[in-house]
């Protein structure tokens, strides 16, 4: 498989309570560096997929060890923009049962918040490239970030890229002026693949299931096929439109599906129940990773393709961190219903 995936976004400094505590407690925080779109990066080289992210860094230490992150997981840089005086940093505290999980951004004048159209030559980037992926927190930085992915996105388009989206509605970064749906909807209207859930359709635009209520942890597969009808109906291009089911029992369990439908048929992944997360931060990322990956590898087949999404992400909630650290393997061994997580000798 030669495919060659971009993604553009922005990568923090993720500063996280050790373990379960509240942020009063604490007097020191584990560091990492994560993102949307670097995450869904890292689950492709994981898998093998060539894989570059593009976007702009501070020179300095910190930003210098997001990009050491980057290379270890075997993620192309060569096209990061070096420029600003900051990384993006955000604070978790990750909650327990009933206490749901906090986070806090510190990312105004960022390094990417400060690109503007022409900072990076896409035709250059794109050369070589089969896929280009972005996620909605990009656009919701600031207008240049905004005006930056439209750039991607209609050079991609130009092109002949399959583009994805991940719609992630973010509440807490919409803050330059404009409303999510004034941005996203010329965006998505150059995608091929669109995943959300139902918080994002609704919040973006104004899309929503009928009789579902996930704060009861009740996820019903067929009350989404009216918001995967609506998106395409809106975005006529899409060729597929992907939801992902989480049903919130509690902080620390959950329930995990997804569907997606190709404007004929309806595919429907087995349900998960995850009843002991140990860090969901990165799930949809890891989904979307995985929903890549699948597509590219069974290509005609895209329940497979959907069904590995849903496992590979239902495994990253046992693994600490912004990133899905499993192997095909582990997720194939998932799709066939081991799920006994018995001592591999």
């Amino acid at each position: 498989m030669n495919k060659r995936i971009i993604t553009f976004g922005e990568i923090m400094l993720r500063l996280s309570t050790p373990g379960f505590k509240r942020f009063s407690q604490c007097d020191n925080f584990d560091v990492i560096y994560g993102g949307g779109e670097a995450n869904v990066a890292i689950s492709l080289a994981n898998y093998g997929i060539p894989v570059e992210f593009v976007t702009v860094l501070p020179e300095n230490d910190i930003g210098n060890c997001a990009l050491m992150t980057l290379r270890k997981h075997n993620v192309d840089t060569r096209h990061i923009v070096h420029k600003g005086e900051r990384l993006g940093i955000y604070f978790l505290e990750t909650g327990a049962v009933s206490r749901a999980s906090k986070v806090i951004y510190d990312r105004t004048n960022s390094a990417i918040s400060q690109i503007k159209p022409g900072m990076i030559n896409w035709n250059e980037v794109f050369k070589t490239a089969d896929w280009f992926h972005w996620t909605g927190i990009t656009p919701a930085i600031s207008q240049g970030t905004a005006d930056v992915c439209l750039e991607a996105v209609k050079t991609a388009n130009k092109l002949g890229l399959t583009v994805s989206c991940d719609l992630n509605y973010r509440k807490k970064l919409w803050k330059y002026g404009k409303k999510p749906s004034e941005i996203m909807e010329n965006l998505v209207k150059g995608c091929d693949i669109i995943l959300g859930n139902e918080e994002d359709a609704e919040k973006v635009f104004n899309i929503k299931p009928e009789g579902t209520d996930v704060t009861k942890g009740h996820v019903s597969a067929q009350e989404y096929k009216s918001v995967c009808r609506q998106l395409m109906d809106k975005f006529p291009g899409a060729k597929k439109v992907i939801i992902t089911l989480r049903g919130s029992i509690s902080a620390s369990h959950n329930t995990w599906s997804g569907v997606l439908y190709d404007g004929k048929t309806l595919f429907e992944a087995p349900q998960y129940d995850i009843t002991h997360i140990v860090d969901r931060v990165g799930g949809g990322d890891s989904f979307m990773g995985g929903l890549i990956y699948g597509l590219l590898t069974y290509q005609d087949d895209d329940q497979k393709a959907l069904n590995f999404a849903v496992a590979a992400s239902c495994l990253k909630h046992t693994i600490e961190g912004d990133y899905n650290l499993v192997t095909i393997e582990e997720v194939e061994k998932l799709m066939a219903g081991d799920k006994s997580g018995r001592v591999s000798r």
